[in-house]
């Protein structure tokens, strides 16, 4: 009897395939007030994210922000909605951003406390105001719209050497992944028996592209997903 392929393992939810929800204690956010200053109280690490978080305080709450590059304990930042001048840190609305200005943690709408741009050492580009819509260059190299309201935090998200050093034994990297709940090490189909994957045999290593159906069912769902078209134009 041949093995359930990814698809199918990862549709019945078990551990292997799920973050575990301990390194989830942190919820990303801004703070609710729009006007003030926020401390930064604690650099602090988490098993579910790249980035440091910072622990910020602004009045009576405590929120929690990936770190920017150069951030201090103790240091304080600007929460605002007309502020003129721009520093690292400050939380703004993306109309009040200059063009040309490195931003990250963008929300995709206003009040949705930050879903673009947390992982460690990335950053967007504010490139342009076109009436209602603010354009940033995000990190892919494409440039995205969003509303002017949207907040952000100016500067670079912290830790930009991540990846940097090697992962120099096969039990270092098993334990990066086993915190984030990935799967590793990923066997490669071909290197599979026939009856554990369609890809799988002795035969064939470099295999025709197969196209599998828009319903198929997990078992089948591997290769070309109803690819618009095939071939060489």
């Amino acid at each position: 009897m041949g093995k359930r392929i990814i698809q199918q393992a990862r549709g019945k939810g078990s551990g292997t395939y799920r973050v575990r929800r301990k390194a989830f204690k942190y919820q990303l956010r801004y703070p609710s007030n729009l006007e003030g200053e926020a401390n930064v109280l604690k650099l602090i690490h988490s098993a579910a994210h790249s980035a440091p978080l910072a622990k910020m305080k602004s009045g009576k709450e405590v929120f929690y922000i990936p770190a920017f590059k150069g951030m201090v304990e103790g240091q304080n930042i600007t929460v605002s909605t007309t502020a003129k001048e721009v520093k690292d840190g400050d939380i703004l609305r993306l109309k009040n951003i200059p063009v040309k200005t490195m931003v990250y943690n963008i929300e995709s709408k206003p009040g949705d406390g930050g879903i673009f741009i947390k992982s460690a050492g990335s950053a967007g580009i504010v490139t342009k105001v076109v009436g209602n819509e603010v354009y940033v260059l995000m990190p892919s190299k494409k440039e995205k719209k969003f509303h002017p309201n949207s907040r952000a935090v100016v500067g670079e998200i912290a830790g930009s050497g991540r990846l940097d050093k090697p992962a120099m034994k096969a039990g270092k990297k098993y334990h990066i992944k086993k915190a984030k709940g990935k799967l590793w090490p990923r066997t490669s189909a071909l290197k599979m028996n026939v009856v554990d994957h369609p890809f799988g045999s002795g035969r064939g290593k470099v295999p025709k592209s197969k196209i599998a159906k828009r319903n198929a069912p997990p078992g089948k769902r591997v290769g070309l997903i109803r690819p618009k078209r095939t071939g060489k134009r």
